[in-house]
């Protein structure tokens, strides 16, 4: 019987130094009591960093096909709104949103999805409340799913996400994004080693 060889190690995702990011967490820390919504699923390394800071986190876990695929559905503006509500989580009297991280979600929405989708996070934020983002915007192709992207201990992010089939990019516009993303702007964006786009937005009113 021949002997088993070992298998050669899986290559461990890359580490991607997002400034924006870094930024948001030091904002957070220095805030004091503050609400997180996350539209991404929960992580052991994200939850564990947000304790380090007084706030309550909020998981909406929008990355799935089946919220993703509702939200992109035709369907009227006042149904979208709708559904977006009902797809974040309840909002709570005297808990209005501080940050928001959105993660690379909004390249899976359509600019309608994301405007109905902004407008329904806008009306439970705060003014001045700041939400990161993460836009597909060199490569013409990215991963058919979001991302899971986790936070390092020097809050790098490293993307836990399976490997995946590719699909076409959106690309959107920092111009684009200005006019869907309403009742936000944007007050900060940076192009990263792997080709996407770091924003940080504000809310304006």
């Amino acid at each position: 019987m021949g002997r088993a060889t070992a298998k050669a190690p899986m290559d461990k995702p890359a580490a991607l130094n997002a400034p924006l990011f870094h930024q948001l967490i030091e904002q957070l820390a220095a805030k004091g009591r503050s609400v997180v919504l996350d539209l991404g699923a929960a992580s052991t390394p994200m939850l564990s960093l947000l304790g380090r800071s007084h706030c309550l986190v909020e998981i909406a876990d929008l990355g799935c096909d089946d919220a993703i695929d509702r939200l992109n559905a035709e369907a009227p503006a006042d149904v979208l709104v709708t559904l977006a509500e009902s797809l974040l989580p309840r909002h709570k009297a005297g808990a209005d949103v501080d940050f928001v991280f959105c993660w690379d979600l909004l390249n899976y929405l359509k600019p309608e999805a994301i405007t109905v989708l902004m407008r329904a996070i806008v009306a439970r934020s705060r003014p001045g409340t700041r939400a990161h983002v993460l836009i597909a915007y060199s490569d013409r192709s990215m991963p058919d799913r979001p991302g899971r992207f986790v936070p390092t201990e020097d809050l790098k992010l490293v993307n836990h996400a399976a490997p995946a089939a590719e699909t076409a990019a959106p690309r959107y516009s920092p111009e684009l994004l200005r006019r869907i993303m309403r009742g936000m702007e944007i007050e900060h964006a940076r192009l990263l080693a792997n080709g996407m786009q770091e924003f940080l937005f504000r809310v304006k009113r």
